[in-house]
């Protein structure tokens, strides 16, 4: 078994082994039960779920798994959904698609739901209610209600920095463990202090300044894939790991198995950042979508409005196994990931690795 370390005190795991959140239907009950399950911490990217959804996830979970796990949630982002193009705006912004819907044969999103998210107070509300062992966050700072509430129902709370400032920021609010989310990671960026540019700082830079800049446990992410990449984060300060693409390759997680196969490939070897396919940005395999489209990079409309007009495209591309329209989301080790294991075979390598 290896060293849990103060992570594994905190939460009750057997390996400083966290499997990152996925969202957009990426993440499964299935990947998360079965790492939780092996000892590590499974994770489930909840962000555009219902409340009721929420509910009904973590009383599946807890019939899945008595180990702990985390449900994971976007904190807004100061202005981001009242910042709704109007209709005219919108127009302009389909039509720039256009040839993609009529392509995939898609339907564009009606006005009246381009801004439709899930209230995030309602989230948490629902998800502190069904006591996870464990909620983690991106893109912000959960606010002092929210931190005081979890305390009050035992749930370990868990933020992701991409900086050493807001990693502290972190650290002051009172989060129980902090993710130093580096540039490496696939996904989204999760920068709120500061622009996502002024943002990008790889992870065997980072790992150590917030080690060094906070008392909570340090979780090193982005561009971790094997033992080595463990050994090197833990020797430079990091309390675990977290690991995202190498799980999002396995079996269990809900990513289509054309996504699954284009990592461990050299495809996977090149990952850019872009705004294309959510309005936030994003790291992911590029394909012909991101080339033909690198133009309007910054003309795209911001989350949550972009992602909604992407929707119809990434849905219908994906039933249709079009991978050159699908976001293909993947860290910078993605060519490390091994499609054929299982989640809980994964974590066994992992460990073993570990010696």
């Amino acid at each position: 078994m290896s060293d849990p370390g103060r992570l594994g005190e905190l939460l009750g795991i057997d390996h400083p082994i966290v499997q990152g959140p996925f969202g957009g239907g990426l993440s499964s009950v299935a990947l998360a039960a079965a790492v939780s399950e092996g000892g590590g911490l499974g994770s489930y990217g909840a962000h555009l779920l219902t409340p009721d959804e929420i509910t009904a996830l973590v009383t599946e979970f807890k019939a899945a798994t008595s180990r702990p796990f985390a449900v994971n949630l976007w904190v807004p982002l100061e202005g981001e959904r009242s910042a709704v193009p109007d209709k005219d705006e919108i127009t302009a912004h389909i039509e720039r698609l256009r040839p993609y819907y009529q392509e995939l044969g898609a339907t564009p999103p009606a006005y009246e739901v381009v801004q439709t998210l899930p209230e995030f107070d309602d989230q948490i509300d629902a998800l502190l209610a069904a006591a996870p062992p464990v909620i983690s966050f991106v893109m912000g700072i959960p606010s002092r209600r929210v931190i005081d509430e979890a305390r009050r129902r035992g749930i370990a709370l868990i933020g992701t920095a991409t900086t050493v400032d807001e990693a502290v920021a972190l650290d002051d609010a009172g989060l129980d463990a902090i993710v130093a989310s580096g540039s490496d990671a696939g996904g989204h960026r999760g920068a709120f202090l500061a622009p996502v540019h002024e943002s990008l700082v790889g992870t065997f830079s980072l790992v150590p300044q917030v080690a060094d800049a906070v008392t909570t446990p340090v979780i090193g992410a982005g561009g971790i894939a094997d033992g080595r990449g463990i050994r090197a984060a833990l020797a430079l300060g990091a309390d675990a790991v977290q690991i995202g693409t190498a799980f999002l390759a396995t079996r269990e997680s809900g990513a289509s198995d054309a996504h699954k196969r284009q990592l461990g490939t050299p495809a996977a070897r090149t990952t850019v950042l872009t705004r294309l396919f959510s309005g936030r940005t994003a790291r992911g395999i590029p394909n012909r979508f991101v080339r033909e489209m690198a133009a309007h990079e910054d003309a795209v409309p911001p989350y949550p409005v972009q992602n909604a007009l992407m929707r119809p495209i990434r849905q219908s591309a994906a039933a249709q196994g079009r991978l050159e329209y699908v976001n293909l989301w993947a860290g910078q080790a993605a060519a490390m990931a091994d499609s054929n294991l299982g989640a809980r075979e994964l974590l066994a390598e992992l460990v073993a690795q570990l010696g």
